[in-house]
């Protein structure tokens, strides 16, 4: 089992600190004469290094500087306050609010002038990853949350806002997973369950929640429709450390659905800052192997030819060092031989229900995963 560490919530007072430290800087300059600046870490590939003992893609120690005095970084410099600010309130009333909420209680036209604060929300969201990383702090810590996407289902018991929550009674949607899933937000009152699996696809949670597949094979399914959002990743990787349960992983056999596996599994490039906290370093892929259409006996017109873009990302992952295991080399390079990607929805063509009562029995009792 691979190393990982469990990181201390901050207080709101230890969060308010952090935050004031920025204005410290600017009186600090001031007082001094000179151009305030302010050390924001790189997020970025050639910023993370991947720590293959822990088995998760961590940040490096690179920093660009953000000054004031600099015309091309004036803009970024103020609204980096502005936001600073806004999140400063929320500690200090105690209460949280959405991403689009700070964006519009940061934005405003500045007097004299035709120039706003902020014209797109992805600005302000930049802002606010930037002070996560800048400052060691989480969003959820910075009361911030972001819109729910993702769903639960099985045997799992929560208390959400005094509310107790059995999501073996949440009808074959599920429980909507929020976005902040800490303890206190959201607790943990009782697993039953041997395992989770992580869905990449609604469609395919549906399908598997319909046909009570987590009660057959008791275990909690979950999915972020795409790309897990936070919630999903960090609430998967509390039960992994707080109830020892195994976690798989079920995509998409394309580049795509490869990286969602490795996002869950290593972390994000762009969020390495995150990782000790959501990366579950022994998550298991369980499909859709390239291999699969063959054992299965998917015919190639269910395939769908892999595009330009496809085989791009493909030689992309066969250099990332996280993708460098024997395995994973075969596995990728099967996929650029045949020229075909397949959907999780292709093994309808064997029956509607094949996926809840062949092909996942079956790799669970074969075992058979990619790790």
């Amino acid at each position: 089992m691979a190393t990982v560490t469990r990181r201390k919530r901050k207080t709101n007072r230890e969060v308010a600190k952090a935050l004031e430290s920025l204005a410290d800087i600017v009186i600090q300059a001031a007082r001094e004469g000179r151009d305030p600046c302010i050390q924001v870490p790189v997020r970025a590939l050639s910023n993370v290094s991947f720590n293959k003992k822990r088995g998760m893609i961590e940040m490096g120690n690179n920093k660009t500087q953000r000054t004031f005095f600099n015309l091309g970084m004036a803009k970024k410099f103020m609204q980096t306050l502005l936001v600073a600010d806004a999140l400063k309130v929320l500690q200090s009333e105690n209460f949280s609010t959405s991403l689009r909420e700070i964006y519009y209680r940061t934005k405003h036209t500045i007097p004299g002038t035709n120039e706003n604060t902020f014209d797109d929300q992805n600005e302000s969201d930049t802002v606010i990853e930037d002070l996560e990383v800048t400052l060691s702090l989480l969003r959820e810590e910075l009361n911030v949350r972001a819109a729910e996407s993702g769903s639960i289902v099985g045997p799992i018991v929560f208390v959400e806002g005094g509310d107790v929550i059995d999501c073996t009674r949440q009808g074959k949607a599920g429980k909507t997973v929020p976005s902040i899933v800490e303890p206190g937000e959201l607790d943990i009152k009782k697993v039953t369950a041997d395992f989770v699996l992580i869905v990449e696809k609604g469609t395919q949670f549906n399908r598997l929640s319909e046909d009570k597949f987590w009660k057959k094979h008791n275990c909690i399914l979950m999915t972020g429709n795409g790309q897990p959002p936070r919630g999903v990743r960090r609430l998967a990787r509390r039960l992994h450390d707080e109830y020892g349960l195994p976690i798989y992983v079920l995509v998409d056999n394309d580049p795509w659905g490869y990286y969602i596996y490795s996002v869950i599994k290593q972390g994000s490039i762009n969020l390495a800052f995150e990782s000790q906290r959501m990366a579950i370093p022994d998550a298991k892929f369980l499909g859709l192997s390239s291999f699969d259409p063959e054992k299965h006996g998917l015919p190639r017109n269910v395939g769908i030819k892999l595009t330009p873009s496809d085989i791009r990302r493909a030689k992309e992952l066969l250099r990332y060092p996280w993708f460098s295991k024997r395995v994973w080399q075969r596995e990728i390079k099967h996929m650029l031989e045949t020229g075909l990607k397949y959907e999780l929805d292709a093994l309808a063509n064997k029956d509607f229900r094949y996926l809840t009562t062949d092909y996942l029995p079956r790799k669970l009792k074969e075992q058979d995963w990619i790790d």
